[in-house]
């Protein structure tokens, strides 16, 4: 029998004939752009549908557990209760730069529809459904400060995945994708289902047994300092407080050796429909700041609440502070001789934000103001830290660290000519649900409430602030845009950040006029609010060679590697088991007998692979998986 022809629906709901042809980029009948909304499946029975099926009426496979949804504008589908694989997903939001998010579930047409299949989206494609490149297929051609990167981002994952029980996603084949400079997977694997009770947890030995198996591929004055990592990490008393140092060094270094030039701009406007502006930024193209100390490598967007005299009054009193402190804080750096850690800069961070959240805090109190009525606004700041390198060379200036202190719902979004990618995490009720294990993030945002802010400078006390301060290394030429809701409510950057940026990025626009059309962009679409945008240049203007993709259909044709399959589907094996993993034999290539997925890519050695195999499915004949050579 035929499979019907694919179609999808427009998401206009006035539309007279919504139906489109797969493939078509606007509705044929009122021209509202189609919205492709690939989804990444996960659980029982996925595999089953072929590439061309149709499920549930709605979803339409295009690749192997990739399924597009042909009707996005209806809300998905969300049970009462869902099994404990999913919690992951939720608790882990706050890393959604690099781990998926649950979008909704899917209700079985087959003979079981009690199992679980659940759907993904925030996942490793690109805007036609393709998956990016699988970290270990690309490490070879990778400029070695981007190698150091991705390292670096493996090891900040390890340890909250840990915590949830979720640790064995960055052992298995193709689960590992880049897009650029970020890491991302596309799903999460369970260390109880890959992992039979009696076998050990997964060890930081075991992630660098996994990292040796690129280390024949990596650029040789990193290997045998990469060598001596993966071996620290294989002691028992390895910590990610003695690796991390190591790691950062190495990457520091390595960035430090590139160019990097930064220009910053920023415009603030009331909007249409305001009398009045609350939001402040730094700097603005009104005032000179070139010789503030700060310029170039401050940018800050402010969004006060509180109205007239409340707002307004909040976000200067926050800039003005934040500025100060983060002149202490350069002034400092300045100052070091020795390398200081991520984590230190991000506590002082921290403190700076609470300084600014006391100052306005004390304010209110003076003025009386209680509950709705107390003065407030969010913060977003970023700031390169320019730390000097010490090498057996000699000493390098900048290390190329970029710090972004958010506080609230204003953004930053990581524009080049490739992707758009927003950094930041909103501080709102929706998030808070989701956070909290208690909502999937597209039903939280159903809530009336969904867009109210969970905690802004100035409302409550500082010991009560919770700022997010993330640490990127800037190693590729980019825009870093800072903005408030007024530019980032319904998605505006978004979906028009290409119209605005190619044309900078070609050459044809300055960084001014680029912060000028993203006004204008706000007041034509989101005029009921202010609207502030920072723009940060960085150009470091390094011939590290892309990621060239594959031709389209030869990608849509690769599937994951057998053994990749295998640990994919372990929820279609009631109890599943892996061998103990094994000690390292030095120079063999049973360093580390991880988990099912090395086998084919001969990253590390398993000698549990078969067995595991033959475990997860058990009504296929016996073929004998590929063996490492001993």
């Amino acid at each position: 029998m035929n499979q019907p022809s694919p179609q999808i629906y427009c998401s206009n709901p006035a539309c007279s004939a919504p139906l489109n042809a797969i493939g078509k980029s606007a509705c044929q009948a009122c021209g509202t752009p189609l919205v492709y909304r690939y989804l990444w499946a996960v659980g029982e029975g996925v595999a089953e549908w072929a590439p061309g099926s149709h499920v549930s009426s709605r979803y339409y496979v295009t690749a192997p557990r990739i399924w597009l949804d042909t009707q996005p504008s209806l809300p998905p589908e969300v049970p009462d209760h869902w099994s404990d694989a999913v919690t992951p997903y939720l608790r882990l939001y706050l890393q959604r730069l690099h781990v998926p998010e649950v979008y909704g579930f899917c209700v079985s047409e087959t003979e079981e529809p009690e199992r679980e299949i659940f759907l993904l989206e925030n996942i490793p494609l690109d805007a036609s459904g393709i998956l990016y490149p699988s970290l270990a297929g690309v490490w070879e051609g990778a400029h070695p400060v981007r190698q150091l990167y991705w390292l670096w981002q493996l090891l900040e994952l390890w340890q909250p995945l840990q915590e949830e029980g979720v640790a064995a996603s960055l052992f298995a084949p193709d689960n590992i994708r880049v897009e650029g400079w970020r890491v991302r997977l596309c799903q999460l694997y369970q260390d109880a289902v890959v992992l039979p009770d009696e076998a050990p947890t997964l060890t930081l030995g075991d992630l660098a047994r996994l990292w040796m198996g690129w280390l024949e591929q990596t650029h040789s004055k990193h290997k045998a300092d990469l060598w001596n990592l993966c071996e620290a990490m294989q002691q028992p008393d390895a910590s990610i407080e003695a690796i991390a140092p190591k790691l950062n060094q190495l990457l520091l270094a390595e960035a430090a050796r590139l160019p990097l030039k930064l220009n910053v701009i920023g415009l603030t406007d009331t909007g249409r429909e305001r009398s009045h502006n609350e939001d402040t930024c730094y700097p603005l193209t009104t005032v000179d700041a070139q010789n503030d100390g700060l310029f170039p490598k401050v940018a800050i967007v402010c969004d006060g609440i509180g109205g007239h005299e409340g707002g307004e009054v909040a976000s200067q009193l926050a800039v003005r502070a934040l500025k100060l402190q983060a002149h202490g804080f350069l002034t400092e750096i300045a100052q070091q001789t020795d390398l200081v850690s991520p984590k230190i800069l991000a506590d002082q961070l921290e403190a700076s934000a609470r300084v600014a959240n006391n100052l306005i805090a004390e304010q209110n109190n003076q003025q009386g103001r209680a509950d709705r009525r107390r003065m407030g606004t969010t913060l977003l700041m970023a700031i390169q830290a320019p730390q000097r390198i010490t090498t057996a060379e000699g000493t390098l200036e900048n290390g190329h660290e970029l710090y972004l202190v958010s506080v609230g719902d204003s953004r930053a979004y990581w524009i080049t000519p490739r992707y758009c990618q927003q950094l930041t995490i909103d501080d709102d009720v929706s998030t808070r649900e989701v956070r909290l294990g208690r909502a999937l993030y597209r039903e939280s945002l159903q809530r009336p409430d969904a867009g109210a802010l969970t905690q802004a400078l100035g409302t409550r006390d500082g010991e009560f602030l919770r700022p997010h301060v993330q640490r990127f290394v800037l190693e590729e030429d980019g825009i870093l845009v800072l903005c408030s809701d007024g530019l980032s409510d319904n998605h505006l950057v978004e979906q028009n950040w290409r119209n605005i940026s190619d044309l900078f990025f070609l050459g044809k626009r300055n960084l001014t006029e680029t912060a000028n059309a993203w006004v204008d962009l706000a007041n034509q679409k989101n005029g009921h609010d202010n609207t502030s945008v920072v723009l940060l240049h960085a150009r470091v203007s390094t011939p590290v060679p892309e990621i060239s993709l594959l031709n389209p259909n030869e990608r849509r044709e690769t599937v994951w590697s057998e053994a990749s399959q295998v640990l994919a589907d372990t929820s279609d094996a009631p109890e599943p088991e892996v061998a103990p993993i094994a000690e390292p034999v030095p120079q063999q290539s049973g360093r580390g007998l991880l988990i099912v997925g090395l086998l084919t890519l001969l990253l590390l050695t398993l000698g549990v692979g078969f067995t595991v195999w033959k475990e997860l499915n058990p009504n296929r004949s016996q073929p004998t998986p590929e063996q490492p050579t001993p």
